[in-house]
């Protein structure tokens, strides 16, 4: 618990983390942009290839993370399927789409994941966030303006990572209370190494030095992008944090606008206003106490974990519970016993 003096410090780091993160992670963004002519698949095999050296050597230093065999197989292989696909698709959607109008779609997010945690953590959603999520979905329709525009495979890429990241992030909620961290993070990293190198025989594209350093660029970014995020959800609540990812759009405004030459139109600006408006409600009202018991948004901190590896659930998926906040399954003596979590509720 910070004290009064500390209170001011611990906002501002917080703010200084949270804006500097996300706006690491709109440069991630637009690197990949940046790198023409060659397969998405090929892009992704390097980008997380240079991100998963590092996380090797620290899963080597840590020998409580080297039992990697998971205690749920079916929700780690259909969270490791939909982290694989959600990192191609937003690749193909920043490298198909100018940055404001891919940002605008994959800020529907927070909603999807609102309505998957109906079924999979038996979340209820009254009438308030149904409204909500519409007011969203109004929002992504004034984005791809259907009939009047035609849909571009980019759109369709960019909706289905929604989709991925969505049920992602929602399964990591569900299993990352008995999961082990390294056991979340290596199986997504080796699958896209796997999967993206199996493809590289049939796509691979010299890279001259500097493309390559681009996309070692990219997994660097990535992991710095996620560490400055933990650190701005230490410092303060996850309330308090969450509206800061929306600050992509600035960045994806200026790259676009003096990197890429692109000129949105009015539609993005306002559909990706609405698709905010919706997101800053779902954090205010999932905020609010008695509201939402697995407050699936809040507790699912990191959405933009593509290239690198996913945060620790108890930094970012799975913060500490207690009482009634925690799910049935995290409150056994057994299950605290063989995670070794503490119970405690999380600061702020």
């Amino acid at each position: 618990m910070t004290t009064p003096t500390e209170r001011p410090i611990a906002v501002a780091r917080a703010v200084t983390c949270a804006l500097a993160g996300y706006g690491v992670f709109a440069l991630h963004d637009a690197l990949i942009k940046s790198l023409v002519g060659y397969s998405v698949f090929q892009i992704v095999f390097f980008a997380v290839l240079f991100s998963y050296v590092p996380f090797s050597f620290s899963l080597a230093a840590d020998p409580q993370q080297r039992n990697l065999r998971p205690v749920h197989p079916g929700w780690v292989m259909l969270r490791t399927g939909c982290m694989v696909a959600s990192i191609a698709l937003a690749f193909f959607a920043f490298r198909s789409l100018p940055l404001s109008e891919t940002y605008a779609l994959l800020f529907a997010t927070p909603l999807l994941i609102t309505v998957l945690a109906i079924p999979i953590l038996g979340e209820k959603v009254r009438l308030f966030r149904w409204l909500v999520i519409g007011l969203g979905t109004i929002g992504v329709l004034i984005v791809l303006r259907p009939g009047v525009e035609a849909l571009k495979p980019g759109h369709v890429a960019a909706l289905l990572a929604v989709c991925c990241s969505a049920l992602s992030s929602v399964t990591t909620r569900r299993i990352g209370s008995v999961e082990r961290a390294a056991t979340l993070m290596i199986y997504p990293l080796l699958a896209n190494i796997v999967f993206s190198g199996s493809l590289l025989w049939f796509v691979y594209v010299p890279m001259p030095f500097l493309d390559l350093a681009k996309t070692a660029a990219i997994g660097a970014l990535a992991m710095a992008g996620q560490w400055l995020i933990i650190s701005a959800y230490r410092a303060a609540p996850a309330a308090f944090v969450a509206p800061f990812q929306y600050s992509q759009m600035i960045w994806a405004v200026i790259y676009g606008t003096l990197w890429f030459g692109e000129t949105p139109d009015r539609h993005v600006y306002l559909g990706a206003a609405v698709i905010i408006l919706s997101g800053l409600l779902i954090v205010w009202r999932e905020s609010r106490s008695g509201v939402s018991i697995n407050r699936p948004f809040l507790r699912t901190r990191n959405v933009r974990a593509l290239s690198a590896a996913p945060m620790r659930p108890s930094e970012s998926d799975e913060p500490r519970m207690s009482g009634d906040d925690a799910p049935p399954d995290s409150r056994t003596p057994s299950r605290r016993r063989s995670t070794g979590r503490s119970t405690a509720p999380p600061p702020g």
